[in-house]
C-alpha cells in the first residue's frame, strides 16, 4: 500500500509543537519569571495535541487495516 505523499498529521505535530516552544520562549522573553505559569499551560497544550494526533493516526491506521482486511476476505470468497 502506498503512502500519501504529504502526511497532514505529521505536519500538523511538527507545526504544532514548533508553535508551543516558540510561544514558551516568547513568553520567557516578555514576562520573565511571570511567564511559568503560561509556560506551563502551554505545554499542556503541546502534550494534548501531541496525543490528539497520536490517537488519530492509530485510529486511521486501525480503519485501513479493517477495510484492507475486508477486501482480503472478499477476494478469497469471490475466488472460491
Amino acid at each position: 500500500m502506498a503512502k500519501p505523499a504529504f502526511d497532514t498529521l505529521r505536519a500538523l505535530a511538527i507545526a504544532s509543537q514548533a508553535l508551543g516552544f516558540i510561544l514558551i520562549i516568547t513568553l520567557e522573553t516578555l514576562m520573565g519569571d511571570a511567564a511559568r505559569p503560561w509556560q506551563g499551560v502551554t505545554l499542556a497544550a503541546m502534550v494534548t495535541a501531541a496525543l490528539w494526533i497520536a490517537l488519530v493516526r492509530l485510529y486511521r491506521r486501525n480503519r485501513s487495516r479493517k477495510a484492507l482486511a475486508r477486501r482480503l476476505a472478499d477476494d478469497d470468497d469471490d475466488a472460491a
